[in-house]
Parts: C-alpha cells; structure tokens; sequence
C-alpha cells in the first residue's frame, strides 16, 4: 500500500516540479531585483534619472520605499514564472518527444518561449496589475492614492471597486511583452551558451554569468516599449469628468510615438536592462540550487 502511494506519489512530482521549481526560483530572484525594479517603475512614471529617483526615495520615503510592492511582487513570480516555466519545460519536453529525443533547433525554442509567455502572463496579469498600482501608489496626489496595504488587499480592492475584469487591464500589453521577453531571453541564451563553451571554451560559471548577460539585455531590448505601454495603461487614471488618457495600448502607443518619438519607449532602459539581466541570472541560479537540493533529498 505505502508502496503504491509512492509510486502514485512519484507520478505526479515530475509533472509539478517545474512549475514549483519555477515559482520558486523566480520568488528568490525578486527579492533581490525588488529595489531596481522600484527605480525602474519610477522613471517610468518620470521622476528623473536613477540617482534623482534614488536619493529622492532614500531622502523623503526611506530604505522601506525599495521594497514596497514586494508582496505583489512576490505573488507576480508565483503565478507568472510558475506558470511560465512550468509551461516551458513541459512545451520543450513534449517537442523533444515529437523529435525523437533530438535536440530543439533555435526556432522551436523560440516558439516555445512564446508560449510560454503568454501562458504566464494570462495568469500572472492581475499580480503584475496589484505590483504597478502599488509602486506608483506615492507618486500620486495624497487625494488620488490607493494605499493598499498588501497585494492581496490591492487585489480585493480592484474587484471592489472596478469589478472582476479590471484585473486584467492591460493584459494584451502583458501578454505581448511576456512572449517578446522569453522569446530574446530564451533565444539569445541559448545561442550564447553554444558560443561561449564551444567556440571560447569557457567553464560553466562564466558561461551562465555571461550568457545571462546577454539573455538579459536581448530581453530588455525586445520587451521594453511593450513594458512602457503597459505601465502607462496600468497606472492611468480618469480626469474630472471621468475620462481616461489612453483608450487603449495602440492609442498609448500611438501617443507616445507621436510625442516624444521612438525613444520614448526606451525611457530607463540602462536600468530596466540592469534590473532584467540580474533577475535572469539569479533565477537559473537558484533554480540550479533548488535543483541540486532536491537531487539530494531524492526528490
């Protein structure tokens, strides 16, 4: 009997373990990556530069403001990157079956990591939306502000006041980042692991820290006007007589264009590109750790 409830047992960790060890390692990762990004959303929002952004936090809101939307944050990973590489290593193992156990060409990966994205970012949408809110909360009008408290309150109040579908407001712009993002990051990854170990024989640490590198700037560069819109979409407001800025991500996008060019777009790309390589990195790191933790305990 006990014997069969470890075989029963055995049967579903394979298929949950990605998605756990997904979650997981992404969770990790933002705790970390927590303060750039806080920076990042900032000068988004047009609070001036890194450093304005920076010592203006540190001199008015203090070391705590770096951290606040952690717990969306955090619950953004449990559902985004659970669900994102949970689904990718699941695509990529059924393609591989589909090639009789050869390795995916680049194109394949590719597509995988599309769908991939837009899997995680379906279900990670109204975490990513509750994390938007709270870390542009203190840069609104005392009058104007949310002041949730905790992601699970902004989610509560989002469904209060705005009804179960303003959850996903936005979600088409997080979507498409989503899959412009896995689809750099997984690509160029790949190709520049192939690079560095056969072509530079570099060992394994130096591989993943400059493979990462390059993952996380090809990420930056493919999802960052998409991670623009959706900012501004997420964190708009209605004026006086209750109209919104935008209608929607094509006239955001149109707008933007239209004022300040296609660079706009690009507004705090040194640090989203800081912020995104680093999280990268560290989430294969600690996915590799968890790993080799779970290889021996037997899991």
């Amino acid at each position: 009997m006990a014997e069969e409830k470890k075989a029963q047992s055995s049967g579903v960790w394979p298929k949950v373990k990605p998605f756990v060890n997904g979650g997981a390692s992404g969770m990790l990762a933002t705790c970390v990556i927590q303060p750039i990004d806080m920076i990042k959303v900032r000068i988004q929002l047009g609070q001036g530069s890194a450093g304005t952004v920076t010592r203006n936090m540190l001199k008015e809101e203090g070391v705590r403001a770096f951290y606040k939307g952690l717990s969306a944050g955090l619950l953004r990973q449990a559902t985004y990157t659970t669900a994102r590489l949970g689904s990718f290593k699941m695509l990529t193992n059924k393609a591989v079956e589909a090639n009789d156990g050869k390795p995916l060409p680049l194109y394949q990966k590719a597509l995988c990591g599309l769908t991939a994205g837009a899997i995680g970012a379906c279900v990670g949408s109204p975490a990513d939306l509750a994390l938007i809110r709270m870390q542009a909360d203190a840069t609104l009008p005392v009058a104007q502000r949310r002041n949730y408290t905790n992601a699970f309150h902004a989610l509560y109040r989002i469904v209060a006041d705005e009804g179960v579908l303003a959850l996903w407001k936005g979600a088409g712009p997080t979507v498409v980042r989503a899959m412009a993002l896995n689809m750099g990051m997984l690509a160029s990854y790949d190709q520049s692991v192939e690079f560095f170990k056969d072509n530079l024989g570099l060992g394994e640490a130096a591989t993943v820290v400059g493979a990462s590198t390059i993952s996380g700037f090809f990420a930056a560069a493919c999802s960052l006007p998409f991670d623009y819109v959706k900012t501004q979409i997420q964190k708009m407001q209605p004026d006086a007589s209750g109209k919104y800025p935008y209608t929607g991500s094509l006239d955001c996008a149109m707008k933007t264009l239209k004022a300040g060019g296609p660079f706009k777009f690009y507004t705090g790309f040194p640090v989203y590109c800081v912020r995104i390589a680093p999280h990268v990195m560290m989430t294969w790191i600690f996915l590799n750790q968890i790993q080799k933790a779970e290889k021996k305990l037997g899991l």
